[in-house]
């Protein structure tokens, strides 16, 4: 059974398609955001973690997000589900965000902190722990383009034209960096085990 975040609008318990929220909160109706917001700040929050945001900063990205939805509304395409319109905002975000702090080095991906399944023994956590690191580390060293694509097509599972459409670059161009991107985790991660 999906989730009801994953279900697409026109099916929702509470029956009003996105596309109906974002069309009242152009309209001036604030309290529309709320519906919005409850339907898919855990998805934004997500993504937005993943693509390398301070966790003590995740909460801001997500709230200006939503807050440029005020401003944004008119520009809504009218698409059943609004979640990655919204993905598209807190990228743009989280782009301004890099610029602004001059891409800073210590960057983190909240995605490396998902609960594992429990340890058996000292010596298969201490594996888990620095198989987890080797991989964030990878991920870590991954130019922003290629992180984006990583994150949007082989962690949140969205298509190859979602991303593109988000990214505002080509469909190929998303496939390039995925490959490319893919190639160079892999890498990385065994060549650090040798």
């Amino acid at each position: 059974m999906k989730a009801e975040r994953d279900v697409p609008s026109s099916t929702r318990a509470d029956g009003e398609p996105d596309a109906d929220v974002v069309a009242r909160i152009h309209r001036g109706e604030v309290g529309a955001l709320g519906l919005l917001y409850d339907r898919y700040a855990a998805d934004v929050r997500r993504v937005v973690a993943r693509l390398g945001v301070a966790s003590a900063d995740v909460d801001d990205v997500v709230q200006v997000t939503f807050l440029d939805v005020l401003a944004a509304a008119a520009r809504y395409d009218g698409r059943a589900s609004a979640k990655s319109w919204l993905v598209g905002l807190a990228v743009m975000h989280v782009r301004r965000r890099r610029r602004g702090l001059g891409r800073l080095a210590a960057r983190v991906a909240a995605w490396g902190r998902e609960p594992r399944p429990p340890v058996v023994t000292p010596e298969d956590g201490a594996a888990i722990d620095e198989e987890v690191a080797r991989v964030q580390r990878a991920l870590d060293a991954l130019s922003p383009k290629k992180r984006e694509v990583i994150v949007l097509v082989a962690i949140e599972g969205m298509s190859g034209e979602e991303a593109a459409s988000i990214l505002g670059v080509p469909v190929a161009t998303v496939w390039t960096r995925l490959h490319h991107a893919r190639r160079e985790l892999v890498d990385a991660v065994f060549e650090e085990e040798s």
